[in-house]
């Protein structure tokens, strides 16, 4: 991914992320491995950290303690 250097990277990762919940490629109960992802988008586990944690405070991910973060199974209406 090619990012824009006006935007933080985690905002433009997040944008990402629900594009691919929208099309069905990240269907609900899909993990979200901040390893598998931060070597995906090629940014450190803290920008991931702040990506998941924006996911989860608008409702598209639920994290469990210990087990990982999921792609929650109702999706908010807007961003």
């Amino acid at each position: 991914m090619e990012f824009d250097p006006r935007r933080a990277k985690w905002q433009q990762i997040q944008d990402a992320i629900i594009r691919r919940i929208r099309a069905g490629e990240y269907a609900p109960g899909f993990q979200l491995s901040e390893v598998r992802l931060s070597a995906e988008f090629g940014v450190n586990r803290d920008t991931l950290r702040k990506t998941t944690r924006s996911l989860r405070e608008a409702g598209w991910i639920t994290t469990t303690p210990g087990l990982g973060s999921f792609v929650a199974d109702e999706q908010p209406t807007d961003e």
